[in-house]
């Protein structure tokens, strides 16, 4: 998931299918019950109009034809009066008496509540000043309203309203920009170095341009009429508004942008910065955490994962210290592919063997399946090392997105790891199957909450050990670094938005302890300083996920069903750390029961 799309919406796949609780009367539920689950009802129904309308695209994918050709609107009178309406929303929400609902219509409330919650305290906290990050921006996840269905003339009519649309939509967003420049509100000036080549990479002649790629591939049933037509007019479009834009943009960026952003890479110096950085610790981790309570458990679980690392070291006979070691598995050419296909290959024979496992651990299975692909050459420069890409349509696949930029710093010891987080059995496999779970209202079947997905990824890469993956010494300790890669995140995450660490020492910290490329330590520890807090996710909601799983399996002993617990995690979709353990505790009830 990215911090620049929908809020609290989860674009990574879409269905039509709007689904609502039930009102209808039921035996031993009294009157005030059904009017307390009408307003909930009336309430969820709200917010996800609202939803809806502060995304014309999304609406669209969900069939809202009136959405077609418009862009979201981010003026300042949009996003004050979205705002209003959400606080509404959770203030009428706060006023539900949620004793008197049934459990399921009380997690419904919870999440909600927690949705609004965040996009309420992200537009106090002014998160939208700072629409670029180290990774890219806007300017890039525009582009891909040239990737959408053109299957009829509407279609290509509606593209290129949204074509013209574009000069208001950068408009909008550099006035953001400006407002942040104003208020010290920008990324850090270390992050973007190397940024403007994120602008350039769409600044090409208009053949090489992927907003002219739909004018170049037609339906067979258009006629060549229609085809000459439209192929003239979107020619126009991208040489006098769309390649004009991104001159412009990239203008600002260069001259007036970059060079006056703040110095300082901490979330606690910027403008009420350390009340947002712990709201963002408590967001993100769905726990009532501390900065302070994460960066000591993140101590602990380097030390730990160290350990282990070393034993790995004695396994293979490597003779000289744990850094000389990492410096072997950064420089030595039997770790890193020749080739991006070589890359993909690899990607894609681990992919299929991780398939192969799935009815062993899970007794259901999602019915779409996924692809790979690499990450778009745009944005790889600085995008991190993978990635899941969820569809947006139902005659669509997901895709396992793979970094082939800087083949030098893409290790293949990792690679085991990096597929079962990003594909299967982690994020494709819980994403898919959450779409699937019609009977939840849409708010919840297209959210995202981090703890959960990224700790489902997270448990993901140490399930494959307990499937037979890491056979070789040195993709177990690819796997270690990537477990390493996520405790460390939460010293070096904390450290240098709460603690003072610079981001020389955070660079350094990860480095002395994980086998990842410099390369991609330098990228991960700017992603972090652009995105305060989402790091967090990832460790804690896998130690979550760990111990419920040891609290099952002690309580249940030879009754425990991993594919009936895998299946209960997953049953509800995404959910807050505390509906979790919840859910397990019902499912260890259940499960006493049926013996």
């Amino acid at each position: 998931m990215h911090k620049y799309l929908l809020p609290s919406v989860l674009i990574l796949g879409l269905s039509a299918c709007q689904t609502t609780t039930s009102t209808a009367p039921q035996l031993g539920v009294t009157t005030e019950q059904i009017a307390t689950n009408t307003q909930l009802q009336t309430l969820i129904d709200a917010a996800w109009q609202v939803s809806l309308d502060a995304s014309p695209g999304f609406a669209y994918s969900l069939g809202d034809k009136t959405a077609a050709g418009k862009l979201q609107d981010l003026s300042p009178t949009a996003l004050a009066a979205l705002n209003q309406r959400k606080l509404l929303l959770l203030e009428q929400l706060q006023k539900i008496d949620v004793s008197r609902l049934n459990k399921e219509d009380a997690i419904n409330a919870q999440i909600l509540r927690d949705q609004l919650q965040n996009d309420v305290d992200q537009y106090h906290y002014k998160d939208h000043y700072m629409p670029i990050s180290a990774e890219g921006g806007f300017h890039a996840y525009i582009a891909s309203i040239a990737k959408g269905r053109f299957a009829s003339i509407e279609d290509y009519q509606n593209y290129i309203k949204q074509l013209q649309a574009l000069p208001t939509y950068f408009n909008q967003q550099t006035y953001w920009l400006n407002q942040g420049l104003a208020t010290g509100i920008t990324p850090a000036k270390a992050t973007l170095k190397g940024f403007e080549t994120s602008i350039t990479a769409f600044i090409v002649p208009v053949e090489e341009s992927g907003y002219f790629k739909p004018f170049t591939q037609y339906p067979s049933h258009f006629s060549d009429a229609e085809k000459a037509q439209l192929t003239e007019q979107g020619r126009a479009l991208v040489q006098d508004t769309v390649l004009p834009q991104y001159q412009a943009f990239f203008d600002f960026i260069t001259k007036e942008y970059m060079p006056n952003t703040r110095e300082s890479i901490a979330t606690y110096d910027l403008p009420d910065g350390k009340a947002f950085y712990e709201n963002r610790v408590r967001y993100y981790t769905t726990l009532d955490m501390t900065s302070d309570e994460v960066h000591q458990l993140g101590l602990q679980e380097v030390k730990r994962i160290r350990g282990e690392m070393q034993q790995i070291i004695e396994e293979v006979g490597f003779e000289g210290s744990f850094a000389e070691f990492l410096h072997f598995l950064r420089t030595d050419p039997q770790f890193y592919p020749e080739t991006a296909e070589e890359l993909l290959k690899e990607a894609a024979y681990i992919a299929k063997k991780a398939d192969a496992m799935l009815p062993k651990y899970f007794g259901k299975l999602p019915r779409q399946p996924y692809g790979i692909e690499p990450v778009p050459a745009e944005i790889a420069p600085k995008y991190t090392t993978g990635r899941y890409s969820g569809s947006s349509r139902d005659d669509e696949a997901g895709y396992y997105w793979v970094n082939t930029y800087a083949l030098d710093k893409r290790p293949l010891y990792e690679m085991e790891a990096l597929t079962l987080h990003e594909a299967v059995p982690g994020h494709h496999l819980q994403i898919a199957l959450n779409q699937e779970l019609t009977d939840l209202p849409n708010f919840r079947r297209y959210s995202y909450i981090s703890a959960f997905g990224e700790g489902w990824g997270l448990y993901s890469e140490y399930l494959g050990l307990e499937a037979g993956f890491y056979q070789d010494p040195y993709s177990n300790f690819g796997r270690l670094t990537y477990e390493m890669w996520r405790a460390a995140r939460l010293v070096v995450d904390t450290g240098m938005h709460a603690k003072g660490w610079s981001r020389q020492q955070a660079i350094d910290f990860m480095a002395s302890n994980t086998a990842l490329s410099m390369h991609n330590v330098t990228t991960e520890i700017d992603r972090y300083i652009n995105w305060p807090g989402q790091a967090l996710s990832y460790k804690i909601g896998e130690l979550t996920i760990k111990r419920l799983r040891a609290q099952a399996e002690a309580e249940l002993g030879e009754h425990f069903d991993i594919r009936a617990f895998h299946d209960a995690i997953l049953a509800n979709g995404s959910v807050p750390m505390s509906v979790l353990e919840q859910q397990v505790n019902d499912f260890i009830t259940s499960q006493k029961a049926a013996i």
